[in-house]
């Protein structure tokens, strides 16, 4: 059935025989709103989250009991004395195989632990790690079975990736006589190695650490974590002439 409508005369217009022309308008009250029905679903959390909720509960619980003060201590601030850069792989947890605690390790990771002189993401966490937590180590650390390393030595299309491996391809390209003739695993692991040593090079390029080296003695250290026997090996990223080297990075690189 349709609504009841009223008729509103329009002023200034006439039928013919003088009566005001009417416009019809619907009767508005007689219009009914549709109900609006909410359904409210149950949420819940996954099973697997809600696992690991209770992980960390049992871990908040043990950290409380065996030492009382870490947390609310943490809670106040932090002064770790080491910065970590490593991979993003899962199998290389830096405070774990550190055998540290919370709030004693300063960290970035990314894939295959790459640094480069304009990744802003790295960037800011070296400024803030040497400036103001003025921390003491900086440990830039590769590890074996790496998969962005072996996608370097590969030659297939990836995706948004193979833009930020362009430096590991680089250390592939400059070092092929190095790496010429070894086998597949040998050839990755010293892939590993040389990518090492390129970061930490990018690393003492850094104005930052530059002048934090010279000022109040900072170390920055090359190592790679071997996932068979869960060991940090140290790399060889010094030269003969790391002093002198040093003296001309600072020329070259440091910004007053």
């Amino acid at each position: 059935m349709l609504p009841s409508t009223r008729r509103i005369p329009t002023a200034g217009t006439r039928f013919a025989g003088g009566a005001s022309r009417a416009r019809v308008i619907p009767n508005i009250q007689h219009f009914h709103r549709p109900q609006q029905i909410i359904v409210r679903h149950k949420t819940s959390q996954p099973e697997h989250i809600s696992q690991l909720l209770a992980s960390n509960k049992s871990w908040a619980k043990s950290i409380q009991s065996s030492k009382p003060d870490l947390l609310p201590t943490l809670s106040k601030g932090q002064s770790p004395k080491v910065l970590w850069i490593g991979c993003s792989d899962s199998r290389v947890p830096e405070t774990t195989v550190l055998g540290l605690q919370p709030g004693e390790v300063f960290v970035h990771r990314n894939i295959a632990n790459i640094l480069t002189p304009t990744d802003l993401s790295s960037l800011s966490v070296i400024q803030y790690a040497v400036v103001y937590l003025k921390v003491q180590h900086i440990i830039l650390c590769g590890h074996t079975s790496c998969g962005g390393v072996a996608a370097a030595l590969d030659n297939k299309k990836l995706g948004t990736i193979d833009t930020w491996l362009m430096p590991l391809r680089k250390v592939r390209m400059d070092n092929a006589k190095a790496i010429e003739g070894l086998d597949g695993a040998a050839k990755a692991r010293k892939m590993v190695d040389l990518n090492v040593q390129a970061s930490v090079d990018v690393l003492r390029s850094n104005p930052d650490v530059i002048e934090a080296i010279k000022e109040r003695g900072l170390t920055v250290q090359g190592l790679v974590y071997d996932l068979a026997s869960g060991e940090l090996v140290p790399v060889d990223s010094t030269s003969n002439h790391e002093d002198a080297d040093q003296e001309h990075r600072h020329g070259a690189f440091k910004i007053a």
